[in-house]
């Protein structure tokens, strides 16, 4: 959303927890503020968690002309209640206010029905940013009855489960794209679809997806939490359907978009993120080779080149693994891509699917395939002294290089060192935030007179605690 490293937002050390006074610094500006700019319309759905303690952190307030979704970072699907702090509210709303009326109806089927109906009633003497969070497949597990009955070939009920809210979300995406095309604008459209981080795997947050046969999953900088794939399709992309191979990270999308939408970024000097339009449209070369993934007084991660440079563990080393391993047999099934709606809209535009040898192929290119274990190489134990990996030979980080090569270890230990952090904008809990005292609803308590609080033992799980 800023184009910045969450190191100089203060978000680096960890989400914002319901009860929590705090958010996205208003300073910061925001991709929908520079598309608004532009004359952009821009559209929210789903979820936000960027602080909602006071009105002001909220997406109306932030560049959006209207949201509908939930403002926490997770939730109920049916009955949207979000329960964290040891407290439940409601979190569903319209806007500014709560919406009630769709109490018990599954939360993707929802925000694709809004997304549909805000593109087909759109005005088109403007532009449109619609930017869909989706909760799946976020925790908890919850998918309609009758699409988890069609994965009874899924022995893990849990697995059933997760294939049931992954098969709702692709039929969102069907549909929105089939919407755009109906709406006659598909064919001048730029479509993203990417995660913020790796699968919550091995039990973390009660999820069952699978990073394999990358190490480590969600809230770790093993690879398996922050290389995640991303699509973006577009009649405006010059190039065939293509791989690109170039570092990217999150806060290059800013940067990116506005550039393909606006020809230039005139604010190169204040964000932290890199155009790519010109690396992804037209096989120029990527514009750095160099990422920090993070750093706090915990843990650090960063890419120079090849190498990889990690330290400090997640939760004492419980997700230091691989983790989600799936049966070798499965089968990609081509005839519901070849069958699907958005294969059935993108044919009416010059950037239609391609054949299907094609699609086999690209795939086969992008799987990852791991180095093996060499067995000179030292174990890695983040708690005892930082890794080295060779990610390009290596992405599964099983062969720690720290001993063989200790002159890039300390070079890339001096570059670590050019970063300042400002200070993590964490703060601690704030009982009148509890959604009892605003009708059992998650609301910007700090814009109200402070509630008569019931009891003085206000009991706070604090989840960043490893």
């Amino acid at each position: 959303m800023t184009g910045n490293h969450p190191i100089h937002t203060g978000m680096q050390r960890y989400v914002i927890n319901a009860p929590e006074p705090w958010g996205l610094p208003l300073e910061e500006k925001l991709l929908p503020e520079y598309l608004r700019d532009l004359g952009y319309i821009n559209r929210a759905v789903g979820k936000w968690h960027l602080g909602f303690f006071k009105k002001e952190y909220t997406p109306l307030y932030r560049g959006f002309h209207s949201h509908f979704g939930y403002w926490l970072g997770h939730k109920d699907y049916y009955s949207h209640l979000a329960g964290e702090g040891g407290y439940q509210g409601y979190d569903f709303r319209r806007n500014m206010e709560s919406t009630w009326t769709v109490f018990g109806d599954y939360t993707t089927d929802l925000f694709t029905e809004e997304a549909e109906e805000i593109i087909l009633s759109h005005d088109t003497d403007f532009p449109l940013f619609l930017y869909i969070a989706h909760l799946a497949t976020h925790a908890p597990l919850q998918a309609p009855y009758k699409v988890v009955k069609s994965f009874t070939h899924i022995e893990d009920k849990k697995r059933r489960i997760f294939a049931g809210m992954v098969t709702k979300m692709d039929e969102s995406v069907g549909r929105v794209v089939a919407a755009l095309d109906r709406k006659g604008i598909l064919n001048n459209s730029i479509i993203v679809f990417t995660s913020d981080n790796g699968g919550a795997t091995h039990g973390y947050d009660g999820n069952v997806a699978s990073n394999w046969p990358l190490r480590g999953g969600k809230d770790t900088l093993w690879e398996g939490g922050v290389r995640v794939p991303a699509v973006i399709w577009s009649p405006l992309l010059a190039k065939a359907p293509a791989i690109h191979e170039g570092l990217m990270s999150v806060m290059d999308w800013l940067p990116t978009l506005i550039t393909a939408v606006n020809g230039t970024f005139i604010n190169k000097c204040c964000v932290d993120g890199y155009n790519q339009w010109e690396a992804i449209n037209q096989e120029k070369r990527p514009p750095y080779h160099h990422l920090l993934h993070n750093i706090d007084s915990r843990r650090y991660a960063m890419r120079n080149g090849h190498w990889k440079i990690i330290s400090g563990t997640s939760y004492n080393e419980r997700f230091d693994g691989w983790y989600g391993k799936l049966s070798s047999d499965q089968q990609y099934d081509m005839y519901a891509i070849v069958n699907s709606q958005v294969t059935d809209a993108v044919k009416h535009t010059t950037r239609p699917l391609p054949d299907k040898n094609h699609i086999i192929g690209t795939r086969n290119y992008a799987l990852t395939r791991c180095a093996g274990t060499d067995k000179t190489s030292p174990p890695c134990r983040l708690k005892i002294s930082p890794c080295l990996f060779n990610i390009t030979a290596d992405p599964c980080e099983q062969n720690n290089l720290a001993d063989q090569h200790p002159q890039i270890l300390k070079k890339l230990l001096k570059l670590l060192h050019l970063y300042h952090p400002v200070e993590p904008r964490n703060k601690g809990p704030d009982a009148a935030s509890r959604p009892v005292y605003w009708n059992y609803t998650w609301t910007h308590w700090k814009d109200y007179p402070p509630p008569r609080l019931l009891d003085s033992n206000y009991e706070y799980i604090d989840y960043t605690l490893n």
